[in-house]
């Protein structure tokens, strides 16, 4: 079943761009994030009682899980949904902050003492160039600079918070880990829609389902399959997934949301994608041992 995880994190996790481009028709989107991880830090405490879970622990550990959910829940999915409320496409947004992987190994070297090859450097080259195609020359006419932005921001947020769990040591039980992420991601989310949003939520059979989508197949499930590889010591193979996910997200906004795939969409997403492949892929995997 393990070998499977893979495909099914990248199913999923491409699945929360489209239904959440369907939620922020329906609501602000902070308030609706605020609302999912109200619900998603309520099921994890649940889960960790009905387990025997410990749920108390030391503030060390408790800050470090809600700091982590800060940046991943609340500054990364806030400014994608953002992103996607103000008319950014589904694809592009996932293109943005799915270079990730090439952002982290650009800053592993001068914050974690980590070196940088010259095939990293390639990809991280081919990765942004593969963007602009995508965004085009005139991306900024077509698509509203905050929106970008957002997504840049989300971008700096989800490799931040990468860094950021490279340099903890977490010995929290991962559904307590997760309650305390998505505990600190509502609080932070609450705050902040409260004070920059004219807050509402409309509960549409559209949201209905996109919500419950979000709520049980990605947080429960995406998430929890994500910390569940990074556990068991496959970090840097699951980091190398994160390249399929814009072309994915971009097949299923074409699906699903009726979102315009052009030529030049097709060649730089695989020139980002190839991109982020060579710059993420381990060493040995490109020069396999003879037997």
């Amino acid at each position: 079943m393990d070998k499977f995880f893979p495909l099914i994190f990248i199913f999923l996790w491409s699945s929360a761009f489209i239904t959440g481009k369907v939620i922020v028709a329906d609501s602000t989107p902070i308030a609706a994030l605020c609302f999912r991880f109200t619900i998603v830090t309520i099921g994890f405490f649940l889960y960790s009682l009905m387990t025997r879970q410990k749920i108390v622990h030391s503030f060390s550990e408790t800050s470090k899980a809600m700091s982590t959910g800060i940046l991943f829940h609340g500054i990364y999915l806030g400014g994608c949904w953002f992103a996607l409320s103000k008319g950014v496409p589904a694809g592009i947004v996932a293109l943005i902050v799915t270079l990730q992987p090439i952002l982290t190994a650009l800053l592993a070297g001068p914050l974690l003492g980590e070196q940088v090859t010259w095939r990293q450097w390639i990809g991280i080259c081919l990765g942004f160039g593969g963007t602009l195609l995508v965004l085009g020359l005139n991306a900024f006419d077509e698509f509203p600079v905050i929106g970008l932005v957002a997504s840049i921001v989300a971008l700096i947020a989800i490799t931040a918070g990468t860094l950021w769990q490279k340099k903890l040591s977490m010995n929290l039980p991962l559904s307590t880990n997760n309650f305390y992420q998505s505990l600190g991601a509502g609080v932070f989310l609450l705050i902040t829609s409260l004070l920059f949003e004219d807050v509402f939520i409309h509960f549409t059979t559209n949201f209905i389902l996109a919500m419950a989508w979000q709520v049980v197949a990605v947080s429960f499930g995406a998430f929890t399959i994500l910390m569940y590889l990074i556990k068991t010591g496959s970090a840097s193979k699951t980091s190398t997934l994160f390249f399929l996910i814009p072309p994915v997200s971009v097949m299923m906004g074409w699906l699903f949301v009726d979102e315009i795939l052009t030529s030049y969409d097709v060649v730089g997403l695989c020139i980002a994608t190839f991109g982020v492949y060579i710059a993420t892929r381990k060493e040995s995997d490109l020069n396999p041992q003879k037997v």
